[in-house]
């Protein structure tokens, strides 16, 4: 797995694999890549600094063993 992140795009990257896409979804900020046998290849986090800063904020006061959506 890798991570990159693009400031000036404000993107976050996650590669799964090396598989070739084929096809991408979007929803809710999030793109999700897929190879051609339906696999997710990669992730692209859109405006992932606002993402990030609620992540952050949601695993600071989540309490233990509860399921905290985003």
């Amino acid at each position: 797995m890798k991570v990159q992140y693009n400031r000036e795009d404000d993107v976050l990257t996650i590669h799964l694999s090396d598989g070739a896409i084929d096809h991408a979804e979007e929803t809710d900020g999030i793109i999700v890549h897929f190879s051609p046998d339906d696999h997710p290849v990669l992730l692209e986090v859109l405006e992932a600094s606002d993402f990030l800063s609620r992540l952050t904020k949601i695993t600071a006061t989540a309490e233990p063993g509860h399921v905290v959506p985003l």
